[in-house]
């Protein structure tokens, strides 16, 4: 199974950074798979839904270290890419000039 493509899609939020999409085989996506910070490392998270006792469980993930370790090496790359990409971080600057309480 080869990854085809990773989307990423930054937020400037304390802990998530951002979200993922990655596509295996032009065939099967994976969507929100999270980049967040945690204890000053960056991780990629899969997707996950909340249970009724308050715990998250894995809507989908991988089943063995090689492929956990090439989605997120994938996922990884493409987030850095998106981050120095010119545009995104213009994006970034016009909207922390907007003042936010304007009378």
């Amino acid at each position: 199974m080869e990854i085809t493509e990773v989307r990423v899609f930054l937020k400037n939020e304390e802990r998530l950074r951002a979200y993922a999409t990655v596509t295996f085989d032009n065939a099967f996506v994976v969507r929100n798979m999270k980049i967040v910070k945690v204890n000053d490392k960056l991780i990629v998270s899969m997707p996950s839904r909340k249970m009724k006792d308050g715990t998250h469980k894995d809507i989908a993930h991988p089943i063995n270290a090689e492929m956990r370790q090439k989605i997120e090496k994938a996922v990884m790359d493409a987030y850095e890419k998106e981050l120095k990409n010119p545009t995104v971080m213009k994006d970034k600057i016009i909207k922390s000039e907007i003042p936010t309480d304007e009378k």
